[in-house]
C-alpha cells in the first residue's frame, strides 16, 4: 500500500458522523440539514433536456472515447465565458482545460505540479477545503496552513509563512471566495501574493467554485483578473478552478474547467492524459449549453440573496456572524465548544450543522475554526428559515 495515505486525516463528515453517534434527535421535529454544501436549488431544465438530446446526436453518443482535451466547442464556451465574466480573452486551445469538477482537478494538479525529489511545501489557508490537504500529502508534500484573520474578513495571514518555508513551498492552494468564510481575496491581497511568488517561484491554483454566488453588487475578482489588471497577462505561474456544480445547481454532472499558463496546463493535460480523466460526451454537449448561458445562474444568485437577506438578521441576533462576501455559507461564532454546539442542536431541535474546527487544522497552538459552525443554506428558503429559529431557540435556551 502506498505509505503516504497514512497521512490523511478522516474527512469532515466521517468525523461528523462519530461525534453523532448515539445521538437520539428530538422526533417532534423533522431532519433539515446544514451540513453539507451540496447544492438543492433546482436544476435547469435546458440542462437536463440537452443531456438527453445529445445521446441522439451524431458526433456525441456514447460509441467513441471522447478526448481528454474537451472538444472544442467546450473549450470555446468555457473561455467565451471567461470573456463575458473576467473581460479576459485566453486561447481556448492552450490557456483553458475541461474537467470533471474542480475537486478532482485540484487533486491532480498537486500530483502533477509537485517535485517530491526535492523538499516541498504546500501552503494551505486555514480553514480549509481538505482537498487541499490529501492533495498535498499524497503527492509527498508538507502542508503549512496559514490563517484566516477575523479581524481582516477571514483574510489570510500570508505573514505568518516563515520565509524558510517560502523558500520550499512548490504550490499554494487559494480560496476565493472562501469555503467557509466567504471572504473574496482583494487586489492588494493579491498583489502581495504575487510579489511572494516572484520572490519563491512557487504555482498559485485559484480555487474559484463559489465565484458566481455573491451579495454585492460587484461580482467576486478572479485570480486571473487580478493578474492581469497587475501587468501579468501571461498568467505565469496561475491555474484558476472553477466548475457548473454551484453556478449551476448541477454538482452530479461533474464539469468545470481549469484556465491561466498555458505551459502549466500543457503539462496537466499530459498528466490527465494517463490519468484516464476524459469527460462524457454527453456531459460536454450540456456543459457548453449551460456555460453560454446567464440568465439560470442570474435567478440562482437572486435566490441565494433573499435566502440570505431572511435568514441571516434572525442569526445574527443570537450568534456572531454576518453576511459573507459570496459562497452559501454562514460562518458563526458560537459560545464553547463547537462540537458540544453541533451535537446539542442535532439531539434537541434535529438540525445538523458542521463544527468549524473539523474544517481546519490546529497551527502554532490555535485552531482557527474552533468556536465556529458552518451553517449551508443550500435548501429552500422556508426550510432555511424553519432552522434557523430552531437555532435562535437553541442558542437562547443554552444560554440560560
Amino acid at each position: 500500500m502506498n505509505p503516504l495515505l497514512s497521512r490523511l486525516q478522516p474527512y469532515p463528515f466521517e468525523r461528523l458522523r462519530l461525534l453523532f453517534a448515539g445521538v437520539k434527535p428530538d422526533p417532534a421535529y423533522r431532519p433539515i440539514s446544514l451540513g453539507i454544501g451540496e447544492p438543492k436549488h433546482e436544476t435547469p431544465r435546458f440542462i437536463k433536456d440537452a443531456l438527453v438530446k445529445a445521446l441522439d446526436t451524431p458526433g456525441d453518443d456514447l460509441t467513441g472515447y471522447p478526448p481528454t482535451a474537451g472538444t472544442p466547442a467546450l473549450r470555446q464556451a468555457c473561455a467565451g465565458w471567461i470573456q463575458r465574466r473576467y473581460g479576459l480573452a485566453l486561447d481556448p486551445a492552450t490557456q483553458v482545460l475541461p474537467v470533471n469538477g474542480s475537486r478532482e482537478a485540484l487533486f491532480a494538479f498537486a500530483q502533477t505540479v509537485i517535485d517530491p525529489t526535492r523538499p516541498a511545501v504546500v501552503v494551505s489557508p486555514n480553514p480549509f477545503y481538505q482537498i487541499y490537504e490529501g492533495a498535498a500529502l499524497l503527492a509527498g508534500a508538507d502542508v503549512f496552513y496559514a490563517p484566516s484573520d477575523p479581524a481582516r474578513n477571514f483574510a489570510v495571514d500570508w505573514d505568518s509563512v516563515p520565509e524558510a518555508t517560502w523558500a520550499r513551498t512548490q504550490l499554494i492552494f487559494v480560496c476565493s471566495p472562501g469555503n467557509p468564510t466567504g471572504a473574496v481575496m482583494p487586489l492588494e491581497e493579491w498583489r502581495k501574493l504575487f510579489a511572494l511568488q516572484d520572490r519563491y517561484g512557487f504555482i498559485i491554483a485559484s480555487d474559484e467554485c463559489y465565484s458566481e454566488i455573491y451579495f454585492r453588487q460587484e461580482p467576486p475578482l478572479g485570480g486571473l483578473e487580478a493578474s492581469a489588471r497587475l501587468g501579468r497577462p501571461d498568467f505565469r505561474n496561475l491555474v484558476a478552478f472553477t466548475s457548473l456544480s454551484k453556478r449551476s445547481n448541477v454538482p452530479g454532472l461533474r464539469s468545470g474547467f481549469v484556465a491561466g499558463d498555458a505551459a502549466l496546463l500543457k503539462q496537466f493535460l499530459l498528466y490527465r492524459t494517463y490519468h484516464g480523466s476524459a469527460m462524457s460526451p454527453i456531459v460536454q454537449a450540456a456543459s457548453v449549453l449551460a456555460w453560454n448561458d446567464e440568465a439560470h445562474v442570474v435567478d440562482n444568485r437572486e435566490q441565494y440573496r433573499r435566502k440570505f437577506a431572511e435568514v441571516t438578521p434572525l442569526l445574527e441576533r443570537v450568534l456572531d456572524v454576518r453576511l459573507p462576501d459570496a459562497g452559501f455559507y454562514l460562518w458563526a461564532g458560537v459560545r464553547g465548544s463547537d462540537t458540544d454546539f453541533a451535537r446539542d442542536l442535532l439531539a434537541q431541535y434535529n438540525v445538523t450543522v458542521l463544527p468549524g474546527s473539523y474544517l481546519a487544522r490546529d497551527a502554532g497552538g490555535v485552531n482557527p475554526g474552533a468556536g465556529r459552525v458552518r451553517m449551508a443554506l443550500v435548501a429552500d428558503t422556508s426550510e432555511c428559515l424553519e432552522a434557523a429559529q430552531r437555532i435562535v431557540q437553541f442558542v437562547q435556551n443554552r444560554n440560560q
